[in-house]
């Protein structure tokens, strides 16, 4: 049974706050380091990342490939995609696993955040799904899609549509569009929410653009049940182990960065994510 820790909405924005405040600091908070940012490998090294596949990928390395590595791994569990970067600027967390370099550029931008990729790990194919319709072609104007609200992957989702001529976006845009980008909605509304929500809202709407670990938590198949996917080629999505500049030095994030390349990891995605739905990406981010 996973012994990972969950920390979501206000509890966790509780928690955060309360490490903040710690007059001593923590093992993970910055004010206790003085080894130059090169960690304690006596100590475990706190990783904050979304449950599927994010989690499960690291618990499977904390359980079968860690201890023989000589490091200690403790996994905080977000939901949300705001929370695991804050945390982990502010040192309640000292790393974290769930996000891509177009949202961590657009995240850093907004928020003089700091933080820095590692190493990428896998791809999520974003795909559009829907409970009401079999395929594209029942896509009518007068019914709604539901789109993520944060930047890239409301751009991404845009560009997703728009590959798929479900609507034609202005000239030059790419995957960055915003609504206002979009040259011909062909009839369809918009309905713009927040990432993790966008698959309860299925129900609501006519179709929906899912990111890939929010479609595996809400029990759909990319393979299957999407009836447009993103291609894992070429794809510049990768999520990665990010840390705080100047902590990339840290042995202990040196040695999970080498586990989560490993042979053995590319395995474990290839066995338990059969459909396609996550995909190796291993390599230096650029």
């Amino acid at each position: 049974m996973r012994n990972n820790i969950k920390l979501t909405g206000a509890f966790a924005t509780i928690t955060a706050l309360a490490l903040g405040l710690t007059a001593c600091g923590t093992a993970s908070d910055p004010a206790a380091k003085s080894d130059g940012g090169k960690g304690d490998e006596s100590k475990a090294l706190v990783v904050a990342a979304s449950p599927t596949p994010h989690a499960d990928i690291l618990t499977y390395v904390k359980d079968n490939l860690a201890e023989k590595a000589g490091l200690k791994l403790e996994i905080k569990e977000f939901t949300d995609y705001v929370l695991p970067n804050t945390a982990t600027q502010q040192g309640q967390v000292d790393a974290n696993y769930f996000q891509h370099k177009p949202y961590l550029d657009d995240f850093n931008k907004k928020n003089k955040t700091t933080i820095v990729p590692v190493v990428n790990v896998h791809l999520e194919p974003l795909g559009l799904y829907s409970k009401k319709l079999k395929s594209l072609k029942d896509l009518k104007p007068g019914q709604s899609v539901a789109v993520p609200n944060d930047t890239t992957n409301g751009g991404r989702a845009l560009k997703l549509l728009a590959d798929n001529g479900v609507i034609t976006l202005k000239d030059g845009v790419g995957a960055n569009g915003k609504l206002s980008d979009i040259a011909d909605k062909k009839g369809l509304e918009f309905k713009e929410l927040e990432a993790a929500t966008v698959p309860r809202a299925l129900n609501d709407v006519d179709a929906a653009v899912i990111n890939g670990n929010y479609a595996i938590e809400a029990k759909l198949s990319p393979a299957k049940d999407a009836l447009a996917l993103e291609k894992a080629e070429g794809n510049p999505y990768a999520n990665f182990l990010a840390v705080k500049k100047g902590n990339e030095k840290d042995a202990r994030v040196r040695k999970l960065a080498e586990l989560l390349n490993s042979p053995e990891v590319k395995k474990y995605i290839a066995d338990t994510y059969k459909d396609g739905s996550i995909v190796p990406a291993f390599g230096a981010v650029k």
